[in-house]
């Protein structure tokens, strides 16, 4: 029985139970192949605690210095406390001492997902605001896609945790899982779909249109009066596969064109109410951390969670756009509170 130097964390936790278990050291270092010796070591040590903290001096911070961070967090957002020290040359500083510093003229944030509005696309969107000023959008068809995943926006799986209680452990995927791409839309108080993207298919101009042919148009707007296709206006966003000139001229032969196909304004995802909706589902889907473990899954839940969203919700949502408008020409086209 040969002695060696350390113990893997592999024999450490079996020493824990077997100790738990009311073996003696002699016994376990029998059972581990082990120096009795070095049972008694680690034995030993774990009685001991852990050593108090020598609490070193910390480094004071002149005025100058700290108008130096100022400055330098304000042109450097998102930057670590670390890095914005450094820009200043300011070095020894515990990161502790940093943080507590930061925190008194700083916010921890997220990036901001919604991209920057630069002038043009702001102008565009007043435009679009002065244009549709008295469209009667209960006549407007809103759409979008929507892709969910097995296991939910990160960040979502937060709550309340009992005193006493341990969180529970998500499930861990190797790839991700994949997801599901929906198309939906909502006019006035009535919601169409949602539809599911075939599983491996990449929308471009031409499978876009035929998903399109296939459930938009064959299993809703054909039922349709022909008085009710002539007022609808359909509403698209800017995505590629939607603005290309092979789908423009595809709906154009569907009878959707000019007056009949909204423009769009340019990063305006603020003003598609349906946007709303997709919160709406998600909330309902990934409640309480809920993960799924097949697309099927995860599909069954988003139809069962959109046929629990009622008339008088999506009523409430296609009849903000007045308001939606006018928050924009009042924030001169800057993004607004959805």
């Amino acid at each position: 029985m040969g002695q060696k130097k350390d113990l893997t964390g592999s024999e450490k936790s079996k020493i824990v139970r077997y100790l738990a278990e009311g073996c003696s050291s002699l016994k376990i270092a029998k059972l581990l192949k082990r120096d009795h010796r070095t049972i008694k070591r680690f034995f030993q040590n774990s009685q001991q605690g852990r050593k108090k903290r020598v609490e070193k001096p910390r480094r004071k911070i002149t005025a100058h210095e700290l108008r130096k961070v100022k400055r330098a967090a304000a042109k450097m957002p998102l930057a670590t406390s670390l890095a914005i020290f450094q820009s200043c040359n300011i070095t020894g500083v515990p990161k502790s001492t940093r943080c507590a510093i930061l925190r008194d003229m700083a916010k921890v944030r997220k990036a901001e997902r919604r991209p920057p509005l630069n002038k043009t696309h702001k102008l565009k969107r007043q435009d679009w605001a002065k244009k549709y000023l008295k469209t009667d959008f209960s006549k407007v068809l809103w759409t979008d896609e929507m892709r969910v995943s097995l296991d939910g926006p990160d960040g979502w799986a937060r709550g309340w945790i009992g005193k006493g209680q341990r969180a529970p452990v998500p499930l861990r995927r190797q790839q991700g899982g994949g997801g599901v791409l929906v198309w939906a839309g909502i006019i006035k108080d009535e919601l169409v779909g949602p539809f599911r993207v075939e599983d491996g298919v990449k929308l471009n101009s031409q499978s876009s249109c035929q998903f399109l042919e296939d459930t938009f148009f064959k299993q809703w707007y054909r039922k349709k009066s022909a008085s009710f296709k002539k007022n609808m206006i359909f509403m698209q966003d800017n995505a590629p596969s939607h603005a290309s000139k092979y789908s423009t001229a595809w709906l154009a032969r569907k009878g959707i064109k000019e007056e009949k196909l909204m423009t769009w304004p340019p990063c305006s995802p603020d003003l598609n109410p349906i946007e709303n909706l997709w919160s709406i589902i998600k909330c309902e889907i990934y409640k309480e951390g809920k993960q799924y473990t097949s697309l099927n899954s995860v599909w069954e839940a988003v139809v069962a969670a959109a046929r629990n969203v009622d008339g008088e919700q999506i009523k409430t949502l296609t009849e903000s756009m007045d308001g939606r408008l006018l928050s924009v020409l009042a924030k001169k086209g800057g993004y607004i509170g959805r």
